[in-house]
C-alpha cells in the first residue's frame, strides 16, 4: 500500500536525508554570516535588507487557498513585530556583541524556550526528562558565559549574550503564538504576512540608522544580505516543510542538533575561534538539554 502523500515515510530516502544535511548546514551558516555581513552593514539596515530580499519571494504565498480575514490582521501584525521587529533585530544586535561561536550555541535556545511556552499557551505538559534537559542546556549557557579566557569568547559580552536570549524566547514566543494561525491558514501564508508586518515596522527604523550611522556597502554585505534572506528565510522555509512531509518529525528535529555544530565548525574555520575547555562542555550540555528537552516535543 502506498505511503500517503502527507504521511512521512518511515525509511527517509537518500534525497531526504540529503536535503536534511543541507537543510541543517543553511541554517548552521546563519550566524557566522550574520557576522560576515556586519563587518559593513550595520545592524537594523543588515535585517532590513534581509527581509527586503525575502519579501518578493514570500508575498505571492500570502495569497493562497485560504485567504486569511482582515479581523486576523492585528494579531498578525503583532507576531511580525515580535518574530522580526524583536526576534531577528536582537539576534542582529546579538550577534555583533559576541563571537560566532557563542552566538550560535545561545540561539541554539530557541527550541527550548518553545517547550516552555507551549507547556504554558498550549497547555502541553512537560515531561521529567524535559525538565532535566531545560536546566541542563542553561547550565551550558551558563558555562559558555564564563568562558572568558578563550578566544572563542572574545569580543562577547553579557550584553550581546542577553540579546541573543531575548532573541530566542521572541522568536520562541513567535512560534507557540503563531500554532492556531497555521492551522487555520497554513504556515507560508503566516510567514509571508508576518514577514511583511514586520518589515513594515522596521523600515523606519532602519532608514534612521542609514541616516545616522556611517558604512560601506559591499559585496560581502549585500551577499550576506541575500544568503540570509533567500536561502536561510525563504528555501530554509520551504525545506523544512517538505522535511516534515517526508521524514519522520524526530528525524526531521535532528536538523536542532547539527545546525549550532556546524555553526561553531564554521565560526572555528572563518573567524579563528578556538573551544576553551568551559565552552566545549557548555555546548555539550547545550546539545545534551536539547535532545532531552525535544526527546518527547510533538
Amino acid at each position: 500500500m502506498a505511503t500517503p502523500q502527507f504521511m512521512p515515510a518511515q525509511h527517509p530516502s537518500l534525497r531526504s536525508l540529503a536535503a536534511l544535511l543541507l537543510l541543517a548546514l543553511m541554517w548552521g551558516l546563519s550566524i557566522p554570516v550574520t557576522k560576515l555581513g556586519l563587518q559593513s552593514l550595520p545592524p537594523l539596515t543588515l535585517t532590513a535588507l534581509r527581509f527586503a530580499i525575502a519579501m518578493p519571494i514570500l508575498l505571492p504565498f500570502a495569497f493562497g487557498k485560504r485567504w486569511v480575514p482582515w479581523r486576523r490582521m492585528p494579531r498578525i501584525a503583532a507576531l511580525g513585530v515580535l518574530g522580526i521587529g524583536v526576534g531577528q533585530v536582537a539576534q542582529t544586535y546579538g550577534v555583533v556583541g559576541t563571537s560566532a561561536s557563542v552566538g550560535t550555541i545561545v540561539s541554539a535556545t530557541i527550541p527550548l524556550f518553545v517547550v516552555v511556552f507551549a507547556a504554558v499557551r498550549l497547555r502541553q505538559p512537560v515531561s521529567a526528562w524535559q525538565k532535566a534537559g531545560l536546566l541542563t542546556a542553561f547550565a551550558g549557557i551558563a558555562l559558555v558565559a564564563l568562558d572568558t579566557d578563550t578566544s572563542t569568547f572574545s569580543g562577547s559580552s553579557a550584553a550581546g549574550i542577553a540579546w541573543m536570549l531575548l532573541s530566542s524566547i521572541a522568536i520562541a514566543f513567535y512560534y507557540v503564538w503563531g500554532v492556531e494561525l497555521t492551522r487555520e491558514y497554513g504556515t507560508t501564508a503566516l510567514a509571508a504576512w508576518s514577514t511583511f508586518f514586520g518589515f513594515l515596522a522596521l523600515l523606519p527604523w532602519a532608514v534612521w540608522e542609514t541616516q545616522h550611522v556611517q558604512f560601506a556597502v559591499t559585496a560581502e554585505g549585500l551577499v550576506s544580505a541575500a544568503y540570509l534572506g533567500i536561502v536561510v528565510t525563504v528555501a530554509g522555509l520551504f525545506m523544512w516543510l517538505n522535511l516534515l512531509r517526508t521524514v519522520p518529525a524526530r528525524m526531521a528535529a535532528s536538523v536542532q542538533y547539527l545546525q549550532p555544530i556546524i555553526g561553531v565548525a564554521v565560526s572555528a574555520a572563518i573567524f579563528g575561534d578556538r573551544l576553551g575547555l568551559l565552552f566545549a562542555a557548555g555546548v555539550v550540555l547545550v546539545l545534551a538539554g536539547l535532545a532531552l528537552t525535544m526527546s518527547r516535543t510533538r
